[in-house]
């Protein structure tokens, strides 16, 4: 395919003579309520007649004006020569002079540019994009459709491929429109996105951009901890604890427990974690014997909390375990440092556990490997981003593996990496809450949890108070019985409303005492009340009353509600007349 930039410096005074017919603040009315207030800094890529970089410098930032085209480079100059405006001869995908500069930018505006990156090279310009970016800085890109001259070297482009790539890289489209075109072709259409970098004012996510995006690493064991972190943050933030104001205290068992559910199915499907890492568990420090054992003996599934273990499988977890909490000590908790130094996520041992045959993964057992401390802004950070995250996690952690087979003169599956990358949840298996449901409906002592109807047998659902399709828990606690019209054509997977749970309080704490809290049944109920403690907010006590696990369900509720900005079912005409 030609070269664009030959086609640009041909043409370049037609080209210019259009683009500066078309005023900008027509052009970028999209955008002008997502910029920041000056006084800021602007990169313009592919900045052409040098119409966009005059707009943004009319706004009072200091732009940056990047243009590969030697003959547009002149005519923007002669065109628009205000002060703040730096010319730079750079291109995508390496933008190597800009890069050079140091310089962070506030906003980034690639306007009719990315058809000329070739898709092969789109990650790789993404990436320097959002390297390029401040904390809450913006990308906004104007992507063409339709037909052009063969010389012009354009390729097709599309939003869900935008998506991807922040996503990837843990940024967010803020805003995606469609739009004709400003020069009255009828055959091109244009989509506009936005796409921005989020930033909790902690410093947090720039941290976590720095490790995930920038930082040395001789093997994936830094993202793994964070990604470690991060799934624990979402779904098991119950075991953690809070020493002081700064830090969070997490038990290593259960970080070492969580280490292992992600490695283990890499492992078996020989995807190599480090360059010396060619086949199973060959070259990991944390894949001893132990480990070796469990590879045939146990899923990946049963690693969670609540599960027991005993016998030889009890042993080998045990040792298992112990190996990772070691491995992650002296390794990433070690080498993960702040940028002046000083360990992000120390790692205090507070006791040691003698091998047992028997291994009930609750929270004594987990914090007798020790704690780790996270801080506080960051922990925070976690819980609250980690939909943008974790998946810049999984991406970052797919390359390095990619990168370390192709050293190894290895070809890696796409879809073999991709499948053992997933954190895959267990089943969706509600069997327990349902005989315990019918257990229930035998007495005639049964009701819809939303409704308040009493149930009868083949109608009646086990529903996900929180659905499975925002947050997949099949914990005891998250289970309910209700009608199955309320269920499947009412309420369906939305969040309950705060006002319909409130009016649910009653029938909820009857449920959990009547199917769970059952004195004849105490496995039932120590599993219910060690799910509990580990996925909801705010449960310290080891045998919390119900009305504890209910205020901690609906702070879990508000927080899903928040972070996730999940539809809710208001429930209204199950709702008293308060």
């Amino acid at each position: 395919m030609a070269d664009p930039i030959d086609w640009y410096d041909a043409n370049a005074d037609a080209a210019a003579a259009r683009y500066e017919g078309v005023p900008p603040e027509r052009l970028h009315d999209w955008l002008a309520d997502l910029l920041p207030a000056a006084p800021a800094a602007a990169l313009d890529v592919g900045a052409g007649s040098g119409r966009d970089a005059a707009w943004l410098s009319s706004r009072g930032y200091d732009v940056i004006a990047v243009e590969p085209s030697p003959r547009m480079r002149t005519l923007a100059r002669e065109r628009h020569a205000e002060p703040a405006i730096r010319w730079l001869p750079d291109s995508l995908p390496a933008l190597r002079h800009t890069v050079k500069t140091g310089l962070a930018f506030d906003v980034i505006l690639l306007s009719a540019v990315w058809m000329h990156v070739a898709p092969s090279d789109r990650a790789r310009a993404f990436r320097k994009l959002v390297n390029l970016l401040k904390p809450g800085g913006l990308i906004a890109l104007t992507l063409r459709h339709g037909p052009a001259e063969a010389t012009r070297a354009m390729h097709a482009v599309s939003a869900d491929e935008i998506r991807r790539l922040a996503r990837d890289h843990g940024a967010l489209v803020e805003r995606c429109s469609a739009a004709e075109d400003h020069l009255g072709r009828e055959d091109v259409q244009w989509t506009q996105v936005a796409v921005r970098l989020p930033d909790d004012g902690t410093g947090a996510l720039p941290l976590l951009r720095h490790i995930i995006l920038n930082d040395d690493k001789s093997s994936t064991y830094k993202l793994a901890l964070l990604r470690v972190l991060c799934r624990i943050a979402d779904s098991a933030a119950g075991l953690a604890r809070h020493p002081d104001d700064d830090h969070v205290a997490v038990p290593m068992g259960l970080v070492a427990l969580t280490w292992l559910r992600l490695f283990k199915p890499l492992i078996e499907a020989d995807l190599p974690q480090s360059p010396g890492n060619r086949r199973g568990g060959d070259g990991l420090g944390f894949a001893k014997a132990a480990l070796q054992r469990l590879r045939t003996d146990l899923s990946h599934h049963d690693l969670r909390v609540g599960m027991r273990f005993s016998g030889d499988i009890g042993k080998a977890l045990h040792g298992a375990i112990r190996d990772a909490a070691r491995t992650i000590a002296t390794m990433p908790a070690t080498y993960l440092t702040y940028p002046n130094g000083g360990r992000i996520l120390p790692v205090v041992k507070d006791r040691t556990i003698r091998r047992s045959a028997r291994v009930l993964l609750e929270h004594h057992y987990l914090s007798g490997f020790g704690t780790m401390h996270v801080p506080m802004h960051l922990w925070t950070a976690l819980q609250r981003y980690n939909v943008w995250i974790e998946p810049a996690l999984q991406a970052e952690w797919i390359r390095l593996t990619k990168r370390y087979a192709e050293r190894q003169g290895r070809q890696i599956d796409d879809a073999r990496l991709a499948a053992a990358m997933t954190w895959s949840d267990p089943d969706r298996d509600v069997s327990e809450a349902r005989r315990e449901a019918e257990r229930l409906l035998a007495t005639g002592d049964l009701t819809c949890v939303w409704s308040g109807r009493r149930l009868s047998a083949g109608r009646f659902d086990i529903d996900h108070c929180f659905p499975w399709a925002i947050w997949p828990c099949g914990d005891l606690w998250n289970l309910m019985p209700v009608h199955r019209p309320v269920n499947q054509h009412e309420k369906r997977d939305r969040l309950p409303g705060d006002r319909i749970l409130r009016s649910a309080q009653d029938r909820i704490l009857t449920w959990w005492n009547s199917a769970y809290r059952d004195r004849s049944r105490p496995i039932l109920a120590e599993r219910f009340t060690m799910e509990a403690a580990a996925s909801l907010p705010g449960i310290t006590s080891t045998t919390p009353h119900l009305d504890d696990v209910y205020s901690a369900l609906s702070l879990q509720r508000m927080r899903l509600r928040q972070n996730q900005q999940v539809p809710e079912w208001s429930g209204e005409k199950y709702l008293p007349a308060w």
